[in-house]
């Protein structure tokens, strides 16, 4: 194996990753409540250092070894690819974004941690930090692709006419109806203990993950919420063009590097062969 070319080789293909990640925080600069993702790498050898053990409580647990003490059986190590560069994770940067006024009554803004959470028609969960919501034909809540904001009872649904919907401070739903002011619920927000971890799925959608945790219902006393206001996405334009530079130089520089190698490889076989 020839180390600098895998090196190189290695370094343009987590290049390619923070790229990948870089344009597409770019794509939803304009997207209410995003959350950009930041890309971090690792050194080959963490890869290699973990083995899986099994522990007592019969769980497998990941744990790491120095390269010396690691069973190779007979195998003699001669050198190593410590230099060599893995894409090792995107996590999400939960800062908030900018809190703009909205048009629409509906629309509202989480004030402090926690997140939205809205199920599909198959009862399937996920959260949000976007609170761009109308009403469907049924009388629900939506958000812009049809899931329903999820109140402490479940699914928000303001019934049948009302004159109007308006979603307070302290999250109460207040329909307004000819006769009456009706409260219909409260909106549900949600806490995670690491919530850097959680994944992102399509249309702003998140899920939890272990390393998140499980989602924790945020208490009613603590709820605050802006109404007629929208977050907006946290991703700053200058900061992701300055990553994306600094990604196509690196790549450039590991590109010119395995190009380098090569040459020098092929001097070598011939050489060797003229020999």
């Amino acid at each position: 194996m020839h180390r600098g070319i895998y090196e190189a080789a290695s370094g343009m293909l987590v290049q390619e990753t923070h790229l990948d990640v870089i344009t597409n925080n770019l794509a939803n600069v304009d997207t209410p409540g995003y959350k950009r993702r930041i890309s971090a790498t690792a050194d080959f050898s963490a890869l290699l250092d973990r083995i899986e053990k099994v522990s007592e409580d019969g769980e497998t647990k990941i744990t790491t070894v120095l390269p010396a003490d690691m069973p190779f059986k007979g195998r003699e190590i001669i050198g190593s690819v410590a230099l060599a560069a893995i894409f090792s994770e995107d996590v999400m940067d939960t800062f908030p974004g900018v809190v703009k006024d909205s048009e629409s009554q509906l629309d509202i803004a989480i004030d402090g941690p926690g997140f939205f959470a809205v199920t599909d028609e198959n009862d399937n969960r996920f959260y949000t930090r976007a609170g761009n919501f109308t009403l469907d034909s049924n009388g629900n809540i939506v958000n812009p692709n049809g899931l329903m904001l999820q109140g402490e009872g479940g699914a928000l649904n303001v019934g049948n006419n009302p004159r109007s919907v308006e979603i307070n401070r302290k999250g109460q739903v207040i329909v307004k109806r000819e006769q009456e002011n009706e409260i219909i619920g409260r909106v549900a927000l949600f806490t995670f203990e690491r919530p850097t971890y959680m994944r992102h799925q399509a249309n702003n959608l998140l899920t939890p993950t272990e390393q998140s945790g499980e989602a924790e219902d945020v208490d009613a006393a603590n709820i605050k919420i802006w109404p007629g206001m929208l977050e907006m996405s946290n991703v700053e334009v200058v900061t992701e063009m300055a990553r994306m530079i600094e990604a196509q130089r690196i790549y450039e520089g590991a590109s010119k590097a395995l190009m380098t190698h090569d040459e020098q490889t092929s001097k070598l076989i011939t050489s060797f062969s003229r020999g």
